[in-house]
């Protein structure tokens, strides 16, 4: 065999390699996909809710001084920061109410990038990919959603 051949040949090897390893990443369920987006984003905001019952004057002191969201109180925007932080992590987990669970967090996401930390958009960016996906292609088969759509939706698709 020639060097060039030789070269095409270990050129073609790694094609083919590469293929399959492509192949194989097709195959991963989107249930398990799903389930680690709901889980990894739930963490997010299940953390931040946690942060603030563990100190909730410093929680409203941020609102107060750091956060300042327009045209909402800072109690007001605490609470219901808090609010939306302790039942989407819980709705996204059981895999119920995704989409609209993923719908409020992706607007509290924009709501912080926007008018509290706009330089943290590399990990708004990274929360808002995870949202956008269960948003767009719901929970997956492993959820409550699933299970209780068909039920729900009359049989509908």
């Amino acid at each position: 065999m020639s060097a060039p051949e030789a070269k095409l040949h270990r050129h073609s090897r790694m094609i083919a390699s590469v293929d399959r390893a492509v192949a194989l990443f097709d195959r991963v369920p989107y249930a398990l996909l799903a389930l680690l987006l709901r889980v990894g984003t739930a963490a997010v905001f299940w953390n931040s809710a946690m942060t603030k019952l563990a100190d909730w004057d410093t929680a409203i002191a941020l609102f107060t001084d750091e956060y300042k969201l327009p045209l909402l109180p800072p109690e007001l925007a605490a609470n219901l920061a808090l609010t939306l932080e302790v039942t989407a992590p819980v709705l996204l987990v059981l895999g119920l109410l995704t989409r609209a669970a993923a719908l409020a967090l992706l607007c509290m996401t924009a709501v912080i990038e926007i008018l509290v930390y706009p330089q943290a958009w590399p990990t708004h960016i990274q929360w808002a990919a995870m949202l956008m996906v269960l948003l767009c292609r719901g929970a997956g088969p492993v959820s409550l959603d699933h299970l209780l759509w068909p039920r729900l939706s009359g049989g509908a698709a």
